[in-house]
């Protein structure tokens, strides 16, 4: 006699979810801290170039304003604002401020930033005469500081390892280079994966979660001594994904 415990089978296993299965971040709008500085004025020439709607912030709204019309000059529609309406306004908000000023800055807009996704690209460095160096903050990370005194954001860590120099270029179309995503949430590192492919010749790839940020972070001062030997603007390739 056959009970229905006996004929009863076990229930199939979902497909293992695709990691190229990225989300549309197309529409979601691009907040820029630090848009003023060479890295954050940058990123946010790139994804405008992409097609995405960037804001640019900075201390002072009157030095955004004239940094975005400096972008615009390219046609981009980028708009400047202080930092606080720049994280207001946006979906996704990339830290790109110094680091001597990255812990003020994140705890003064603690509540602008609360249920976004925010993504620190901040590189603790210090200088001496012997190059760059990295620095460890007692959060372990600059990521993980953000995380600290951002409970309310989603606190992911991307786009450390990118020239300056390439991303403000008009000449060059794309960006060869590989963009590290660190997080604590899938749903989140994949967004910023997908907006890191949103520029021409980069590419998001996972890196695990934000206790790891620091050797990312610290890559930085290697790729500096690389770039000083060889004159060059190095970036990273993943290889074998």
């Amino acid at each position: 006699m056959t009970t229905s415990d006996d004929s009863a089978q076990p229930a199939p296993k979902a497909p293992a979810k695709d990691p190229w299965d990225l989300p549309d971040v197309s529409g979601l709008v691009v907040g820029v801290l630090g848009g003023t500085g060479p890295q954050g004025k940058g990123l946010a020439y790139r994804f405008a170039r992409a097609g995405q709607k960037v804001i640019l912030g900075s201390r002072a709204a009157e030095r955004a304003q004239a940094a975005a019309e400096e972008l615009n000059e390219h046609g981009l529609g980028i708009e400047g604002a202080d930092n606080a309406e720049c994280a207001r306004r946006s979906d996704i908000v990339i830290v790109a401020v110094p680091w001597d000023g990255h812990g003020a800055t994140l705890e003064a807009l603690r509540e602008d930033l609360a249920g976004k996704l925010v993504v620190d690209c901040v590189n603790p460095l210090g200088f001496d005469k012997k190059g760059a160096y990295a620095l460890k903050p007692e959060e372990g990370s600059a990521a993980e500081q953000a995380a600290a005194l951002l409970p309310d954001s989603r606190v992911t860590a991307a786009f450390h390892h990118l020239s300056a120099v390439l991303l403000a270029d008009p000449e060059i179309d794309e960006i060869d280079t590989d963009v590290m995503v660190l997080g604590e949430s899938r749903a989140d590192t994949d967004a910023v994966q997908a907006l890191a492919g949103r520029v021409p010749g980069m590419r998001g790839v996972f890196a695990g979660r934000l206790r790891n940020a620091h050797q990312v972070e610290s890559l930085v001062a290697n790729l500096i001594s690389t770039n000083r030997r060889y004159k060059a603007h190095a970036g990273l390739r993943v290889t074998d994904v």
